[in-house]
């Protein structure tokens, strides 16, 4: 019976002692997983940096200096492994990547073998030409301004997307957007075609239709009112002057489209001299009737809204007032006008603004 005891106690010793080999295999091996794939494996010391591949440098020899100077040495090590195991050099995906300041090996080489892009917050505000935009456009995104001009001035390129270009800027809604770095010209106003259709709700359609209105037409009004006031108090009286005036069959008469038919916008002061050298423009609105082919600007949210107010006014006219306040005296009559317009020129003289 002695002897039965020992076995089964030599047993149990046997099993702990088992127990504790694997125990400690385990613990060394998650160590040894922990630091050659989860611990902090960045250089850097802000609090993030980002990697960008292009299409045209999408290759090991441009992209393993690149992560050599942000991942540190043993790490780094660690991620030649697993690019030559999971084929990463021949299926590398361009795009921009925002890498933390913690993150570990695992996470770096997941983000860049699946391709998980970091967008860019791309806020758009006011751009009078196609010209602006696509220089600003280009110093976001990887388009050139050339390319993304280019496909804003092609009508067949244009086509694709149902636009031509005198109009393409009215899918163009300032706001702050997410977007992938790598997108090219057609994606890119494919995605402002997308959120413009958003925009265009069937709220905002209704309004547009009330008015008799297309929504490039509210949009075209809307970049001139921008053009002509900052202050939002005043937007939907001014709109509605220019409304007022297309019923009537009157000339706009905006100096702003002066300014674009000329592409000067340091003009102070519109003069026969300047409407007479733009008479062959389109965006002439003194020689010409009706709205002009196309926005002399991208417009606001706020300002398109104002349009849309459809403020009701009898006024025709408006001129700003001779105290240089940023307001403007509206009126219904000619008459009425045209005396503000005398001390209005009377204050440019004092100030002797040509």
């Amino acid at each position: 019976m002695a002897k039965k005891k020992t076995k089964s106690k030599s047993k149990r010793s046997s099993h702990k002692t088992g127990y504790v080999i694997i125990s400690i295999l385990a613990l060394v091996s998650s160590l040894i997983v922990y630091l050659l794939f989860l611990r902090s494996s960045t250089k850097f010391d802000s609090e993030d940096t980002t990697i960008l591949i292009s299409s045209n440098n999408a290759e090991k020899t441009y992209i393993k200096p690149v992560l050599e100077e942000v991942i540190e040495p043993v790490s780094f090590q660690t991620f030649l492994v697993l690019a030559d195991w999971f084929d990463y050099w021949n299926t590398i995906k361009p795009g921009r990547y925002l890498i933390d300041r913690n993150s570990s090996i695992f996470t770096i080489f997941r983000k860049l073998k699946g391709g998980t892009q970091t967008p860019v917050k791309l806020t758009i505000n006011k751009y009078r030409t196609k010209k602006d935009l696509s220089h600003f456009i280009s110093t976001k995104l990887n388009i050139t301004d050339t390319a993304m001009y280019l496909f804003l001035t092609t009508e067949d390129s244009l086509s694709l997307l149902g636009l031509e270009s005198e109009q393409a800027m009215t899918i163009i809604i300032p706001n702050t957007y997410s977007i992938y770095w790598n997108t090219n010209p057609k994606e890119f106003l494919m995605k402002m075609q997308k959120e413009a259709n958003k925009f265009w709700n069937s709220d905002r359609i209704e309004k547009a239709k009330k008015l008799g209105l297309s929504k490039e037409e509210v949009y075209v009004i809307a970049s001139i009112v921008e053009e002509e006031t900052n202050n939002p108090t005043e937007k939907p009286k001014m709109a509605s002057v220019y409304i007022n005036r297309l019923k009537k069959d009157m000339n706009l008469g905006a100096d702003p489209t002066i300014k674009f038919a000329l592409g000067d916008f340091s003009i102070k002061r519109i003069t026969m001299n300047e409407i007479n050298n733009s008479s062959s423009s389109p965006y002439n609105t003194y020689k010409n009737k009706g709205l002009p082919p196309g926005p002399i600007c991208t417009p606001s949210i706020l300002t398109i809204d104002a349009v849309l107010k459809g403020e009701k006014t009898g006024y025709l006219y408006f001129c700003a007032k001779p105290d240089f306040s940023g307001t403007h005296n509206f009126a219904v009559t000619a008459e009425e006008h045209f005396e503000n317009a005398r001390k209005y020129r009377i204050a440019l003289d004092q100030r002797k603004i040509h």
